[in-house]
């Protein structure tokens, strides 16, 4: 009797820089949807190296079905890649998947639009556990990780303000924190230079601050390294 071939039901991207991790996260997975994992079934599981790659590859592959996303890593830092996704792809779940993993990181991640947190410390099961609740539209958390409600009212502002970009703004201020001119930034959204420069005034406006270099410090006061390597003058 000829085997039964399924087709992947789930498809899921690992974005770390780390190729190592990259191939450990690969085989847990792999092991636990090939036992359907959680009634999911098998899974196509993809990689990116970089927030460049992933991008690409969810330009290739508009099916993912969940990003795992490292805070760190080539192309991004701390908050800034999470909050790109969140506009860029709305209707796509993201799990943080990290070691900076103290309460207050976790809990900001959360607030900014991700569906899942997991320690890089986690155990096999406790991944496969908090991928296959996000999978099935839950938001998964550690349990014993206190998120108590912000207790920061500077962060606490600025998550509200952050709330208030539209998408394209909201990818605006990533290309800021990024270090990118209003002319690299129109060819990335492809729109003219006008049009930058409003969403730049309104960006601005919205975060209640007089520069671009105040706009990314408002970022990095959200912790995890939010800033990113190429500040702006």
């Amino acid at each position: 009797m000829s085997k039964v071939i399924q087709e992947p039901v789930a498809t899921l991207i690992i974005v770390d820089d780390h190729p190592l991790f990259r191939g450990a996260m690969r085989q847990a997975l792999s092991g636990g949807f090939d036992a359907g994992m959680a009634g999911i079934g098998p899974a196509k599981i993809l990689e990116a190296g970089d927030f460049g790659e992933l991008r690409s590859q969810l330009l290739e592959y508009p099916e993912i079905d969940l990003v795992l996303l490292d805070l760190s890593m080539p192309g991004v830092s701390g908050f800034s890649g999470l909050i790109a996704l969140r506009a860029e792809h709305a209707a796509t779940p993201v799990v943080i998947v990290s070691a900076n993993d103290d309460p207050a990181t976790i809990r900001r991640a959360l607030e900014l639009g991700a569906s899942g947190f997991v320690p890089k410390s986690a155990g096999i099961e406790t991944i496969r556990e908090a991928i296959s609740s996000v999978l099935r539209g839950d938001v998964w958390k550690p349990e014993d990780v206190d998120l108590a409600t912000e207790s920061d009212p500077e962060i606490a502002e600025i998550l509200t303000k952050l709330s208030t970009l539209t998408p394209q703004q909201t990818r605006v201020l990533v290309m800021i924190s990024r270090g990118l001119l209003n002319k690299q930034i129109a060819y990335e959204l492809s729109v003219s230079e006008a049009t930058v420069k409003a969403h730049v005034s309104a960006v601005l406006q919205k975060l209640d601050v007089d520069s671009r270099t105040q706009a990314v410090i408002q970022l990095s006061k959200l912790g995890a390294d939010a800033i990113s390597d190429n500040s702006v003058v």
